[in-house]
């Protein structure tokens, strides 16, 4: 078994046929949910600084090996960007997972401002990294901006 092919594909899901990004990001969800069944949100934000450093090396790696950058196939960026997004949240009730996945997807497939700058002025491993982790953020700034209204109004 290649472990960088698998830990850099989020255990094969973005070799899924259609949508990788999305599976990636619904993999990287349900892998959060996991995670807070028995650790708080805190460690789930370190978790995915942890893994953002090791998926920066490695990726490197990958990509001199494929000579191929951001292969569609690499969700480990996605992994962390929802895992960021989750980590900040002010409830992780069902309702507002489903909502930072939906942010997520947007700031991700969109690149608005910073996320896309961060890309394209980027190179390797870092610039694949980058701009989902900006993306969590911004999905779950987004998501607790929509809690907050609600909590207010609701």
């Amino acid at each position: 078994m290649d472990f960088r092919k698998c830990f850099l594909t989020g255990c094969y899901s973005g070799l899924l046929p259609k949508a990788p990004g999305t599976w990636g990001s619904l993999f990287g969800l349900v892998t959060a949910f996991a995670i807070l069944l028995f650790l708080p949100q805190s460690t789930l934000f370190l978790l995915s600084v942890l893994l953002t450093v090791i998926a920066i090396k490695e990726i490197d790696k990958y990509e001199k090996k494929t000579r191929r950058h951001d292969g569609s196939e690499i969700v480990i960026d996605e992994i962390a960007g929802i895992w960021i997004a989750v980590s900040i949240l002010p409830d992780t009730s069902f309702v507002w997972l489903a909502f930072a996945f939906v942010f997520f997807r947007i700031f991700d497939v969109l690149k608005p401002s910073l996320i896309g700058k961060a890309e394209k002025r980027l190179k390797g491993g870092l610039a694949v990294m980058a701009d989902d982790i900006l993306a969590g953020f911004a999905a779950g700034i987004s998501t607790g901006l929509v809690y907050v209204i609600y909590m207010k109004f609701f």
